[in-house]
């Protein structure tokens, strides 16, 4: 943790994260961005993440707001899914210690470059809704649990994994999904940035400067999404879920490239 206040290199990672709260409004990914820049700014790791949950809180609040204040949020069914996306986070983030971190390792990257090769070639990629597949109610107990239980053991990708259910089994078009991504991704943050802050891991003063600076960038982000629609969200999707996935597979204590590499 850090201990002296820094002007500097608070501007600086007020910056950092207004341009990942922009990137993560339309997109996800955020977190591809801000996590390193703690690290690099000195934070230890679980500090780092606890901090990041505080500013990505911010900037999926704030997207979700942008995106309601525009009516693409359908909240009569859309709290049921933040609700249990919140709860199962919280459960997550109790449980991380009891999750093998190495299946997550080994199998995340490959679930991202699935969704990338969707997103890249998927035929219902438009803004219009389509035929849903399953119930609101059924994605509420199923899906978004799934997705917010991950979010609080790890994270990266939660984003694309709530995207690729809300276009593929309701049937949203890009933007609405996005809206509802967000809000789901807000639901889940927050659930997990209580249990760390109760912890005392958030470095408070770093984080409140992000948050603000992720809370402007998603107001931006959100504008861009609704303007521009599938032709900037589905382009980006594809990029930052190859993103993900590169950077997790950089590790070098990575399985699956530790696996991969020795074969040859």
């Amino acid at each position: 943790m850090i201990d002296s206040f820094d002007p500097g290199l608070v501007a600086g990672l007020f910056a950092v994260a207004t341009v990942a709260g922009c990137v993560d409004a339309i997109a996800g990914g955020g977190g591809l961005i801000t996590l390193p820049a703690l690290i690099l700014a000195g934070l230890d790791p679980v500090s780092a993440i606890a901090t990041n949950k505080l500013q990505g809180s911010a900037g999926s609040t704030s997207a979700t707001i942008a995106f309601a204040r525009r009516g693409l949020i359908h909240w009569p069914e859309a709290w049921r899914i933040a609700l249990a996306a919140g709860l199962a986070s919280m459960l997550g983030a109790l449980c991380v210690s009891l999750t093998p971190r190495s299946v997550l390792d080994a199998g995340v990257p490959i679930l991202l470059v699935g969704i990338a090769l969707y997103f890249a070639f998927a035929r219902r990629m438009h803004n219009e809704d389509a035929a849903a597949r399953i119930t609101p109610l059924a994605f509420s107990l199923s899906v978004a649990p799934l997705v917010g239980f991950y979010d609080g053991v790890f994270g990266p990708g939660a984003g694309a994994f709530y995207m690729v259910g809300f276009v593929t089994l309701l049937g949203l078009g890009v933007v609405r999904a996005t809206a509802h991504t967000k809000l789901a991704n807000a639901a889940s943050n927050l659930g997990s940035l209580a249990l760390f802050a109760a912890s005392g891991h958030v470095a408070w003063i770093i984080g409140l400067a992000m948050a603000a600076g992720a809370f402007l960038g998603a107001q931006i982000g959100s504008a861009l999404a609704v303007r521009l629609g599938a032709r900037l969200i589905r382009p980006l999707l594809v990029t930052i879920a190859c993103a993900m996935a590169i950077r997790l597979l950089a590790n070098p204590e990575n399985p699956l490239r530790v696996a991969v590499l020795g074969l040859f």
